[in-house]
């Protein structure tokens, strides 16, 4: 009988490939972990990767202190389950210690000063590798991106200047002070990431099925009311059944309206879509043609 290898099943391996090559190779990497769909799927590879013994290296989630509560109550139990450490680096702390500075305005969000949050804590715990879940599929500047992305002394990424990945092989090469991000997922697409939940019988956290939520409209997208988001004068509040297709700062992800309640039936509104998770669901991508690949160059995911 001969067994052929699906789609996910070569994702999966090239993946798990590549997880044990960074644990091989570089002394101190570490997971940035959301709690995301993507971030958890990595964190699943992960555990695989070296079953039955436990993931060798710790989770880090850059926390903006806007999150959403279900993505926090997610990640904590996740965490707990697999036993593995987590490193939590707070934007507030940063903000504190005079880092960086609070934006003004009803628009501000904390998503790009995640930035040096995000730089300060690898150049703190020394990590030499950073795991990330970006895909190639979900923006212009990510898909300019190697599965290895070398970040030099100042954590800046130079699209020009990559190193090839012929037959892959991967060139994690760098001096002290220097760093690798890793992107496993990078062939993966948000179609792929969703079957891979549903293969696996992963939990995702709730906000990415059907619910009812208070949201208003803001630069086109449906942005939902909390302690950290308040509606302009012109705002209208009302409810409507929403949901989630990607994860993060609560003042800068917007909801899409959707009655999908099953992973069944976010596969197949993911295989309807025209539009990429980030594009449709992200106003800090919205605020100019360059935004994420100018975010990257200063040290972004």
């Amino acid at each position: 009988m001969r067994f052929e290898l699906t789609e996910l099943d070569t994702l999966e391996a090239e993946s798990v490939h590549i997880v044990r090559e960074v644990a091989a190779e570089f002394e101190r990497p570490v997971l940035l972990f959301s709690g995301g769909k993507d971030s958890l799927v990595l964190l699943r590879l992960a555990e695989k990767a070296f079953w039955p013994c436990r993931i060798p290296f710790p989770v880090m989630h850059v926390d903006t202190g806007h999150n959403f509560p279900e993505v926090l109550d997610y990640r904590d139990r996740r965490v707990a389950e697999l036993d593995v450490e987590l490193v939590v680096a707070s934007v507030q702390a940063s903000i504190d210690a005079g880092r960086v500075a609070e934006l003004p305005g009803p628009s501000a969000s904390r998503n790009r000063l995640q930035t040096t949050t995000l730089l300060d804590a690898i150049a703190e715990h020394r990590f030499d590798a950073v795991f990330g879940g970006a895909r190639r599929d979900e923006e212009k500047a990510r898909a300019k991106e190697r599965v290895f992305s070398f970040r030099d002394e100042f954590g800046q990424w130079d699209p020009k200047n990559q190193r090839p990945e012929l037959w892959n092989l991967y060139n994690g090469r760098h001096h002290p002070g220097e760093h690798i991000r890793v992107f496993p997922l990078s062939n993966w697409t948000e179609a792929d990431v969703w079957e891979y939940i549903a293969q696996e019988s992963l939990e995702v956290p709730s906000i990415y099925f059907g619910h009812r939520r208070q949201v208003f409209r803001r630069d086109g997208l449906l942005i939902s009311t909390g302690p950290h988001v308040a509606p302009g004068e012109h705002e209208e509040v009302f409810e409507a059944t929403v949901r989630y297709r990607t994860v993060g700062d609560m003042t800068c992800t917007g909801a899409v309206e959707s009655a999908a309640a099953t992973l069944e039936e976010i596969i197949a509104e993911v295989a309807a879509a025209r539009i990429g998770e980030r594009g449709a669901t992200r106003a800090d991508d919205k605020v100019s043609e360059t935004a994420m690949e100018d975010r990257k160059r200063e040290g972004y995911f």
